[in-house]
């Protein structure tokens, strides 16, 4: 017997910066909703709505969360604060090593 009313979960798909504007202009240019947008390119309306608010922050006119950049350099800033921490952890390893070995 088949699983009644469960569907199978949609895989994740990415998009490219190109596509998420041309989507963002067809919704700001006010000929179709929010919806009728998602509905026509196979989108979720969440995802519509997220790029739209985050194109908003971009512009200056948002809600004052991050914009673009700022979350591509706190990324970045995580990636080197990661790496800075796995490096004093090595040298760490090696003082240690190195004091045993003068005894």
């Amino acid at each position: 017997m088949e699983s009644m009313g469960k569907k199978k979960p949609r895989p994740r798909r990415s998009f490219t910066a190109e596509f998420k504007a041309e989507i963002v202009e067809l919704c700001q240019r006010g000929d179709r909703s929010v919806g009728q947008v998602a509905k026509d390119f196979d989108l979720t309306e969440t995802a519509v709505r997220q790029w739209l608010n985050q194109a908003e922050r971009d512009a200056g006119t948002g809600d004052g969360g991050m914009t673009t950049s700022e979350r591509d350099e706190l990324n970045q800033l995580r990636r080197e604060a990661r790496r800075l921490r796995e490096d004093v952890e090595i040298l760490k390893r090696a003082t240690a090593f190195f004091a045993k070995e003068t005894r």
